[in-house]
């Protein structure tokens, strides 16, 4: 047996990624291969080198921190990249020490700051929240945007006469990454399934491989929900693909409501801040303490991220 057939034979026995000081101990330790030990971890890093420099379609390969793990293409058939690591014994990078829903803080940050009140729901506290079906019943966050105008008379004259557009109330799903066109359609989906019933809809992701946007530009074409690419500094978030507006779905409202009750009590404030105009600041000022907790200072922002173990880059 060749250096070059021992090393797919070990890819192929052992189905996951491997760095190469990995391949060569199976190498060693199975017998596939005789020869030195310091000069075989030398060949065998060679060989692998050589498969992906002249992209030979056997052997592919992934980055975590700053090493390479190899693994056999034809394990893809029927796994994503992503669902091999998740199968290795890889060790981890920091970005998988945090959870998704330490995320929230930091999109809520930014959607304060385009003047967007936001709260999390969410599904565990739904009725029937055992029934799986309902992480794609309701979004993850609820935001509303104000229409603001500088004159009282201009606020009372749309609130009488175009009271849908008093108020833009939108669906935020939120994924820690997205990183394989099978993840992506199965998020896109969800948030396409969660946010039927708002004026807009929006999937959000801290991490989004470069090699999906054409794949998220024709899902937002075909269906209208945005993207957005959500930052450590969330200030520095950006909108990839806008989302299409379109108006209130009220019979799935409804069905919210009666499930959630803290997507209940955010409609019914919604509702009151557009119709009492005595008391709006008043309101407006217990509205925003009953919404999600935001950040505005980098240092408030910072100090997070690193409790969370969120990694943030500061340029």
């Amino acid at each position: 047996m060749t250096v070059k057939e021992a090393i797919l034979k070990a890819l192929d026995e052992t189905s996951q990624p491997l760095p190469y000081q990995d391949v060569t101990k199976y190498i060693v330790d199975n017998n596939l291969y005789e020869g030195n030990g310091l000069t075989l971890n030398a060949t065998v890093s060679a060989q692998l080198g050589d498969f992906i420099r002249k992209n030979d379609t056997r052997v592919g390969r992934i980055k975590e921190g700053r090493s390479y793990f190899y693994y056999l293409t034809k394990h893809e058939v029927l796994n994503e990249v992503i669902e091999i690591k998740e199968k290795s014994e890889v060790k981890k990078s920091s970005k998988a020490d945090f959870t998704e829903r330490d995320l929230h803080p930091l999109f809520v940050s930014y959607l304060k700051s385009k003047g967007i009140y936001a709260k999390t729901i969410l599904h565990e506290e739904s009725k029937n929240s055992k029934d799986d079906t309902q992480k794609w019943a309701h979004p993850d966050i609820v935001g509303v945007k104000f229409t603001k105008f500088k004159s009282e008379a201009s606020i009372r004259l749309l609130k009488t006469f175009e009271k849908k557009d008093s108020c833009e109330i939108i669906s935020y799903e939120l994924k820690k990454e997205i990183n394989s066109d099978t993840e992506l359609k199965k998020c896109y989906f969800q948030a396409v399934s969660n946010s039927s019933w708002a004026n807009r809809g929006y999937l959000v992701a801290f991490e989004i491989g470069d090699h999906l946007k054409e794949e998220m530009e024709r899902l937002n074409k075909a269906f209208g929900i945005g993207v957005i690419k959500l930052h450590a500094n969330p200030f520095e978030s950006q909108i990839l693909f806008q989302s299409s507006y379109r108006d209130l779905d009220y019979q799935t409202i409804d069905k919210l409501c009666h499930i959630n009750t803290k997507y209940k009590e955010f409609i019914e404030q919604i509702i009151t801040l557009n119709t009492d105009e005595k008391h709006l600041d008043l309101l407006f000022s217990e509205f925003n303490k009953k919404c999600d907790l935001f950040y505005e200072k980098d240092e408030e922002i910072i100090r997070y991220c690193t409790d969370k173990n969120i990694p943030f880059e500061q340029e």
